[in-house]
């Protein structure tokens, strides 16, 4: 939420008290809630709103019968640790861990509420259908908010809102009991939602230092969590790469690395571990609150090398057709398409009219080919990778050393496309691939150090 205190005022409002949880909830007119668009940012809501059948139904809602509107839709959810109850029926919020406090559920009402007031002061409907996601209905906002307060008085129709706060404001533990639901409540108002492993685990923080690790133009490209505005690249793609180098390190009892075959074949499965990993107290714990801080530095190393491999594979996706030319034609493969200027015109389906892009960074390349094909020159890295005092770092430039040795690598890894036929599919689910791959690497990397001893 930004700014991060707001005040709401509610018409009717009603007070239920149990346990650690103060809930207030009642009508509160849309004119009272520019404010709360103002501030609002989603991030504590599991999944960013995206526009589509359900926020069409609830515009038509609005401009069919407002009067009726506030019983056909279950609102908006808010949660906050910190508030006080103001005069006339008015809240001050204010949202000090915006990671967990904020809009917790209701982000379709949120952004189907405020595209129809947009839609009062914005005559462009080619610009509102422009709005698919909360980022760009935040964009449009700010853009038309002069115009948006012209009309405040206006927007008289009422929307349910449902408040949760601490039951006693000035009482440490319930301050620290009712954070802690926080995150518990909101997942289960979202369970209809049909949330992934992975949304959950971001609202939990295990995906904190992940983020950090990796370069920005990366980490802003992954769905960290349901809708997320710029998520082309799914979260489970990354971690997967994760195990490369948690492989490596001591793990807990009931955490067992995955197959190195089901970094590419079940990245399901990568998804759980790693939520098991991160859920364990010897790894992460949550800190005064339900928000996991990753406390375990050869775990903590682990992530550190994680944010290397994206680029690394892209670097194994653009140079490993030309690595394998010194020893066949890689683009006689049926499995791989080629972009060539000059072949635009060719009907065949070998070429492609648009140059394609590395999976992470979006780097031009000529090939495009399934990833399963190199997945497991990507796990071939481990071979560079070391175990020092518990924690896991590189033995060599990784960089430096695929430019060295990608080529020679490529004439032996051709034996495992000759052996699968070519197939992606069963290159990528083998686990004689992984190790033949990692093999290679190791080899070269072996004869390298013997060469400078």
């Amino acid at each position: 939420m930004n700014p991060d205190k707001i005040i709401l005022k509610f018409e009717d409002v009603a007070e239920q008290v149990h346990g650690p949880v103060r809930r207030l909830v009642g009508f509160v007119r849309a004119k009272n809630m520019l404010g709360l668009f103002d501030a609002a940012d989603l991030d504590a809501n599991p999944r960013s709103a995206k526009a589509g059948a359900i926020t069409q139904a609830i515009i038509q809602s609005i401009e069919d019968d407002p009067d009726i509107f506030p019983f056909k839709t279950k609102g908006i959810l808010i949660g906050s640790a910190e508030y006080e109850p103001l005069q006339r029926n008015r809240y001050q919020l204010l949202f000090n861990s915006t990671a967990i406090e904020g809009i917790l559920d209701g982000g379709h009402n949120m952004l189907a509420i405020g595209t129809y007031i947009l839609s009062r002061v914005l005559d462009d409907e080619k610009a509102l259908r422009k709005i698919k996601l909360w980022d760009d209905f935040k964009i449009a906002w700010t853009a038309n908010r002069a115009a948006i307060g012209d009309i405040r008085e206006e927007l008289d129709f009422l929307v349910p809102v449902e408040i949760l706060v601490p039951a006693a404001i000035d009482d440490e533990g319930v301050i620290a009991e009712f954070t802690s639901s926080l995150l518990e409540i909101c997942a289960a108002r979202n369970n209809n939602a049909e949330l992934t492993l992975e949304t959950k685990a971001n609202q939990k923080g295990f995906y904190e230092e992940i983020k950090k690790s990796l370069p920005a133009s990366v980490a802003g490209r992954i769905e960290w969590k349901k809708n997320m505005a710029g998520g082309d690249v799914k979260v489970r793609d990354i971690i997967a790469l994760a195990w490369i180098p948690l492989s490596m390190v001591e793990l807990p009892a009931k955490v067992k690395a995955p197959l190195p075959q089901n970094i590419y074949r079940n990245k399901g499965e990568c998804a759980k571990l790693f939520d098991d990993l991160m859920d364990d107290d010897s790894v992460s714990r949550p800190q005064g609150g339900p928000i996991h801080e990753l406390h375990n530095t050869a775990v903590g190393s682990a992530i550190t090398i994680l944010g290397d491999l994206p680029v690394l594979y892209d670097k194994i996706y653009a140079e490993f057709p030309k690595a394998y030319n010194r020893w066949g034609d890689f683009g006689r493969m049926k499995i791989v398409r080629i972009f060539d200027l000059a072949k635009k015109a060719d009907k065949s389906g070998k070429y492609m009219r648009s140059q394609p892009e590395t999976h992470f960074t979006e780097q031009p390349v000529k090939y495009r080919y399934p990833d399963g094909m190199i997945m497991p020159l990507v796990y071939g890295l481990k071979a560079l990778l070391r175990s020092k005092d518990g924690k896991v770092e590189w033995a060599t430039d990784p960089t430096k050393f695929i430019d060295r040795h990608l080529d020679e690598i490529a004439g032996a890894y051709k034996l495992v496309l000759e052996m699968s036929g070519y197939d992606p599919q069963k290159v990528g689910k083998n686990e004689t691939s992984y190790k033949i791959a990692f093999s290679e690497f190791e080899k070269a990397f072996l004869r390298e150090q013997a060469q400078a001893a």
